[in-house]
């Protein structure tokens, strides 16, 4: 088998908002594919490390662990406090531990940092074969290329098959991967706020983000990670952006409304209270995130179609073999329920369409985790 697991990490060079060689490696381990990864619109990444979190133990038999997948600018750090290595609390605590619907005294799970990522996982601020960062010359990738890299994963953990493999937006992106590219190796699917193909509208709101990013002057065409500046302005605009979109405009409405912030006037270049909510969000990314992972991820959602060289999306759906539940968000307007309605439909183990209430939009995935626990515990029962 060419793959290799490492308990302690491999040094990474310096990048904005990027895990770096000295950082503490909290719960994280790595794993290491020891051949090149061919990737899907050509070429091969020689070196592939992804780093991963667990928690429970894998059954004699191996019939237990759960993979769980992360959206964007998330990470292996689905559950637990924020801690050295770790920069924020686990964005899917009340999901995972004992008790809870993913019970850790039940099921081994395993949540890995995804390939182009900026936490641990190679991604263009890790060194190319020269030993400097890949920067802007990482190569394309595709989420059948990271969903081939987490396979890797899993034949090192000595999984065969998921009992379940759960993912939201882009996480439910590799999901459906996970299950029509290796159908015999789940059990059982949750697809959250996620669709089969990436739309014209989800394509154009990423693409502005990633120029956000590319129009920043330390851009320096993907290469400023050596320069101890980063594209920091751009980044933190594609998030605002980004974040716009992933609530409802009820909610942004409610809490918002027209006030200033403050004793601020706007009449007189002060801000409004959302303004300085989505400023907050901004500098929170820009604090933890690299701005070049961002963009590698962005176009590898905006590559997504389930259906491409497979006959079509209906023909790609029909492979899914897993139990199935898909969930959309009723007030999700970057991933409306449309979109998890066309999966429900061609997936013939799905058993229709659940809908999660949420004022909170797309990001009611992530913040209606006992609806989720409810989905989850369906697919899981007790013993």
């Amino acid at each position: 088998m060419n793959t290799a697991l490492t308990p302690s990490p491999v040094p990474l060079p310096p990048a904005s908002g990027a895990w770096r060689e000295g950082d503490p490696p909290g719960r994280r381990r790595w794993y290491e594919r020891e051949k090149p990864l061919a990737l899907e619109a050509g070429g091969e990444l020689p070196a592939v490390r992804l780093a991963y979190e667990t928690w429970g133990r894998l059954a004699p038999d191996r019939s237990n662990a759960v993979l769980v997948l992360h959206a964007l600018t998330g990470d292996s750090h689905v559950a637990g406090p924020a801690q050295p290595g770790h920069p924020t609390p686990g964005w899917w605590d009340g999901l995972v531990g004992p008790g809870r619907a993913l019970d850790t005294d039940r099921f081994f799970v395993v949540a890995p940092n995804v390939l182009g990522g900026c936490q641990g996982s190679t991604g263009p601020a890790s060194p190319d074969p020269s030993g400097r960062p890949w920067g802007g010359a990482f190569p394309f990738l595709t989420q059948r290329d990271q969903v081939a890299a987490e396979a890797g994963l899993a034949d090192a953990l000595g999984v065969d098959r998921w009992a379940l493999v759960v993912g939201g937006s882009m996480g439910g992106m590799r999901a459906l991967e996970w299950a029509v590219s290796f159908p015999e190796r789940l059990d059982a699917l949750l697809l959250l706020a996620t669709a089969a193909a990436a739309s014209a509208e989800q394509i154009a709101w990423s693409s502005l983000q990633v120029q956000a990013i590319r129009s920043d002057p330390n851009w320096r065409g993907g290469h400023y990670h050596a320069t101890g500046e980063g594209p920091h302005d751009g980044l933190g605009l594609a998030r605002a952006i980004a974040h716009v979109t992933y609530r409802s405009e009820p909610e942004l409405q409610l809490r918002f409304g027209r006030s200033p912030q403050g004793a601020e006037d706007p009449f007189g270049g002060g801000r409004y209270q959302v303004e300085s909510y989505l400023g907050h969000h901004a500098a929170k990314l820009v604090r933890r995130f690299d701005a070049a992972s961002y963009v590698v991820l962005s176009e590898a959602m905006n590559s997504h179609d389930v259906g491409r060289g497979r006959g079509g999306v209906r023909a790609a759906l029909s492979r899914v073999t897993a139990r199935t539940l898909v969930a959309g968000v009723d007030s999700d307007r970057l991933y409306p329920p449309p979109q998890q309605a066309e999966l429900a439909a061609g997936i013939r183990t799905a058993d229709g369409l659940r809908v999660i209430a949420s004022a909170h939009g797309h990001d009611g995935f992530l913040i209606e985790a006992g609806q989720v626990a409810a989905l989850v515990r369906e697919l899981l029962p007790s013993p």
